[in-house]
C-alpha cells in the first residue's frame, strides 16, 4: 500500500480486539492475533499494547496496528535481497483471499510461514541509549563489549553492537546475554549468521533512515527457522515499536533525544510516582494522541 491507500484504510476507532473469523486463534499477544489457517498463519495488528510489566502500558489508539504493520511490509521488502522473509508467496493476493469479507483487517495483517522463532532477539545498538546507557554508566561497558570511556547518553558508537537479549515469556523481561551465551544457545554457525545478516540489516535501515532525515539508533530484529534450518527474518522490521527512531536535525548528545518512537511514552511514565508494576497508570488521552502523530510521522517519511 501507498501512503494515500495507508490513510484512506485509517479506521475511526481503535482495534482492541479481533473476532468473526472462521480460523482457530492460536495465540493472543501483547499487539498481535495470531490464527492458523492451514499451510500458514494469519498475524492481525490490533491497536492494543498491553503487557503486565514495567515499561509496557495499557494503549490502544486509532490505526497503531497498521503503521506497524505497513511500516514491516515497506522493510521486508528493502531487505528481501539480504535475507528471505517469513510472507508467503504471492501474499497479497493469498491475504485477500484468506480475509474475503473482512477486507478491513487487511492493512494490519500478514500471512506468514510456519517458522520455528529463534530463542533470541538481535538486538543492534548504534548510539548509546536505554538500557545500553546504563550499562555503560555502571561498567563502562555496553554488556560486556568496550566501546571506549567518555562517552555521553545519546553518543554514537564507534561501531554498531550486536547485543542479543533473551525472549522473555509473556509479563516478563528480556534480559541481555553475552555473546559467548548466544552462541552456545543459538550454535555457533546459527550465531554468525544471525549476527552478521543484524548488522548488515541496521546498516540498511541506518542508510535509508538518514535520507529521510532520521537516525536509526538502535532496533532489534527477530527471525525464525524452516524445517531445514533456513533462516528467515520474521514479526516485525524497523518500526517505532522494535526501534529507536530520532530526527537527526535535534541531535545532541550529552542526554535523552526526541523521538519517532514509544520512548515519549516510556519518558511520561518515568516521571511518574508509582511501583512500576502491573497495571500501570492510565495514560492520559493528550499522551496517546501524541503516541500516535509520531507513529504516523515515522511512517510518512519512511514509506514516502
Amino acid at each position: 500500500m501507498n501512503l494515500e491507500q495507508i490513510q484512506a484504510s485509517l479506521p475511526e476507532k481503535a482495534l482492541r480486539e479481533v473476532s468473526g473469523l472462521p480460523y482457530p486463534r492460536i495465540a493472543s499477544g501483547k499487539v498481535r492475533e495470531i490464527f492458523d489457517v492451514g499451510d500458514c498463519l494469519l498475524l492481525i495488528a490490533t491497536d492494543r499494547n498491553f503487557r503486565p510489566s514495567t515499561w509496557y502500558y495499557r494503549m490502544a489508539y486509532q490505526a497503531r496496528g497498521i503503521v506497524l504493520t505497513q511500516i514491516s511490509h515497506y522493510w521486508f521488502a528493502e531487505t528481501a535481497r539480504l535475507i528471505d522473509n517469513h510472507l508467503v508467496d504471492n501474499h497479497d493476493a493469498r491475504l485477500a483471499e484468506v480475509l474475503r469479507g473482512h477486507e478491513s483487517l487487511i492493512p494490519r495483517s500478514m500471512l506468514v510461514r510456519k517458522l520455528r522463532p529463534l530463542p533470541i532477539e538481535a538486538v543492534v545498538r548504534g548510539y548509546l541509549s536505554g538500557s545500553g546507557w546504563k550499562h555503560y554508566l555502571h561498567t563502562g561497558t555496553v554488556f560486556g563489549q568496550r566501546v571506549g570511556e567518555g562517552l555521553l547518553e545519546s553518543s554514537k558508537l564507534p561501531v554498531p553492537l550486536f547485543t542479543p537479549t533473551t525472549k522473555a515469556a509473556q509479563g516478563e523481561h528480556d534480559e541481555p546475554v553475552s555473546l559467548e551465551k548466544c552462541a552456545e544457545i543459538l550454535g555457533v554457525s546459527l550465531f554468525e549468521q544471525v549476527r552478521d545478516v543484524s548488522l548488515r540489516l541496521y546498516a540498511l535501515g541506518t542508510a535509508a533512515a538518514r535520507k529521510c532525515g532520521i537516525l536509526l539508533a538502535d532496533t532489534k530484529f527477530e527471525f525464525g527457522t524452516d524445517h531445514e534450518g533456513k533462516l528467515y527474518l520474521i514479526d516485525e522490521v524497523l518500526t517505532p515499536d522494535s526501534s529507536r527512531f530520532w530526527p537527526a536535525a535535534d541531535y545532541a548528545p550529552g542526554g535523552p533525544q526526541p523521538s519517532f518512537d514509544k520512548q515519549y511514552v516510556r519518558d511520561f511514565l518515568e516521571g511518574l510516582d508509582w511501583n512500576k508494576r502491573a497495571p500501570g497508570p492510565q495514560l492520559p488521552g493528550d499522551i496517546i494522541i501524541r503516541t500516535q502523530q509520531l507513529y504516523f510521522t515515522a511512517l510518512q517519511k519512511l514509506v514516502s
